[in-house]
């Protein structure tokens, strides 16, 4: 493999991540910060339940703020999830037994949910 062949090899692999999130980049919280810092996004299933909306997040059902979440289409969403899209993160705290915790920094549904709620 020549020099030039390995570069375009390694370029296309290393942006091959940033292609796949690129669909959330433009994303903003609340308060106009990155829901996703190009890494924690993700497509997920959701459900309406009579308390308000969960995500299906590392095989389990989270709930999801209801001012965490925005109603919108997202371009480039190919929907094997019906439009539900969760960007946050995970935390496990050494100090306690309550497993792991999870902070929605921004939750998508589409916009036709709203009506849902």
């Amino acid at each position: 493999m020549s020099s030039r062949t390995a570069l375009v090899a390694v370029v296309l692999v290393t942006s091959l991540p940033l292609q796949a999130h690129d669909i959330y980049s433009h994303l903003r919280d609340e308060a106009g910060g990155s829901c996703c810092e190009d890494r924690d996004c993700q497509p997920v299933p959701y459900r309406f339940i009579a308390s308000g909306v969960q995500m299906f997040v590392d095989k389990r059902w989270i709930d999801v703020p209801s001012d965490r979440i925005q109603y919108r289409a997202l371009p480039g969403d190919t929907g094997e999830t019906g439009g539900g899209h969760w960007c946050g993160s995970t935390y496990e705290p050494d100090f306690s037994n309550l497993g792991t915790l999870y902070m929605t920094k921004c939750a998508i549904l589409p916009p036709q949910s709203a009506s849902a709620q």
